[in-house]
């Protein structure tokens, strides 16, 4: 009986535990096989690939890593470090990773108070993404038309502010810079929030400092498609710690970020329901290592393109794509406008023909969602629901709001986009690369165009 009583007292009370050891011992839920996944996604050889599976299989991976930026047994989390390394690169005070540019530019856009009822002027020229992160936000996206840089004309967006404008835009767009300086001194006279879309020109600046970093919030996609990235990412930088916060009410489903995660508000209008932006661990680990390597790979794209305009000749007949600030933009483009459809057709055709990559839409081109009037799922406002919000919304309507949306309500876009002549740029060409692809350029530009040293200048 004695032993019995001894059994069934409490540990508590100095009785025997009931469970003095666990004797299940399973494999680490993420390991070696996960492991070898991701060698196999590098390409490697099957030969290097048993030799790396024969060389981490000695290891004892214990529990496993566990790839999402909680409850990790690190001090810092890879997302931590990246956004860290964001911090640091951009000379920012806050930073957020997320899972892609996307939800970047919805999260930013509702934390600077775009919501039912608002309008945002967007640039005309620029990925879709931008106006339907407008549209998700449950906002009406206004489009403004373009100058000769394919970027949002300053002198174009006053007339598009209205009593609902909360916010502009701008986008600066491939590997190109809005001109930050005008459009930031329209949206503080009339205190609007400016939300940059820095997508397609990461690490580029204006006026000596990094764009993403002019704006109350700015918005990058860190993908496999653009300059850093790996897969699919996503970053914010803000200097506003209410702007910080509220992004994170968006990206971390409304509160999770917060030093108690489930605690009431601490302070009216802190807790609002958001959704899950997070970027993974995985992506977060091969991205930091991506933007370290930012500086460089700018550095070596505007190289190349500033020894190819060195080297250009001045020609009547094409114009040289305007250039907000030559030195600042990434230049993984060089553009320029032809007279003439026609024109374009045969300089295009020649340059191909001297072994230069290069392409111009024209005017039969298809749609393409870069171009304002392209993007049916705005242009022909239809909403997700039968409601038809937020074209639809009686806030916007009881406001004054009534927008409509037509090809032509931007003539220059409409042009410039298909008459543009894109030459693409890599970064690893030589001097030699260069010089030969200048040389080529002029010999074409010399057979069908007039050499003229007063035309527009390539820089």
């Amino acid at each position: 009986m004695s032993d019995q009583r001894e059994t069934q007292r409490l540990a508590l009370q100095g009785g025997m535990r009931a469970v003095a050891r666990i004797e299940g011992k399973g494999e680490p839920k993420i390991g070696l096989e996960e492991f070898m996944a991701l060698a196999r996604r590098f390409g490697f050889s099957g030969k290097t690939l048993g030799k790396i599976k024969a060389a981490v299989a000695q290891e004892d991976a214990g529990k496993g890593p566990f790839l999402a930026n909680y409850y990790s047994d690190l001090k810092e989390t890879c997302v931590r470090a990246f956004e860290r390394t964001a911090r640091e690169a951009f000379g920012v005070k806050h930073s957020i990773a997320v899972s892609s540019g996307t939800g970047a530019l919805h999260a930013a856009l509702v934390a600077a108070g775009v919501g039912p009822g608002t309008e945002v002027i967007c640039p005309a020229i620029g990925f879709f993404a931008t106006a339907a992160a407008v549209v998700q936000s449950k906002a009406i996206p206004v489009f403004c038309d373009v100058d000769q840089s394919l970027h949002m004309d300053p002198g174009k967006i006053e007339r598009l502010i209205t009593k609902r404008t909360v916010a502009i835009a701008p986008t600066h767009v491939m590997g190109g810079v809005c001109d930050m300086g005008s459009i930031m001194r329209i949206a503080r006279r009339h205190k609007l929030k400016v939300i940059e879309d820095c997508a397609q020109s990461c690490g580029a600046t204006y006026k000596g400092r990094y764009v993403g970093t002019f704006g109350d919030l700015g918005c990058f996609s860190i993908s496999a498609y653009k300059i850093v990235g790996g897969g699919e990412g996503g970053l914010i930088l803000t200097n506003s710690e209410r702007l910080w916060e509220r992004a994170q009410g968006v990206v971390e489903c409304g509160g999770l970020w917060r030093p108690q995660r489930f605690a009431p508000p601490r302070y009216k209008g802190e807790l609002f329901c958001g959704t899950n932006y997070r970027m993974s661990e995985l992506e977060a680990a091969v991205d930091t290592v991506q933007l370290r390597k930012m500086p460089a790979t700018v550095k070596r794209f505007r190289t190349v393109k500033a020894r190819i305009l060195k080297r250009l000749k001045t020609y009547r007949g094409v114009t040289p794509q305007k250039l907000n600030d030559a030195e600042g933009e990434v230049g993984y483009f060089l553009r320029f406008y032809p007279e003439s459809f026609e024109l374009g057709g045969k300089i295009v055709a020649a340059l191909r023909a001297e072994g230069i990559s290069c392409g111009m839409r024209g005017p039969n081109a298809g749609p393409d969602w870069h171009q304002y009037s392209h993007m049916f799922a705005v242009v022909q406002k239809t909403g997700a629901t039968e409601d038809n919000c937020p074209f639809e919304c009686p806030l916007y309507i009881q406001a004054g709001g009534q927008i409509e949306y037509a090809r032509g309500d931007c003539p220059v876009a409409d042009d410039l986009f298909d008459r543009v002549i894109t030459v693409p740029l890599n970064q690893w060409y030589t001097t030699a690369d260069c010089r030969h692809i200048a040389d080529g350029i002029n010999k074409v530009l010399s057979a069908y165009c007039t050499e003229d040293a007063k035309a527009a200048s390539w820089a």
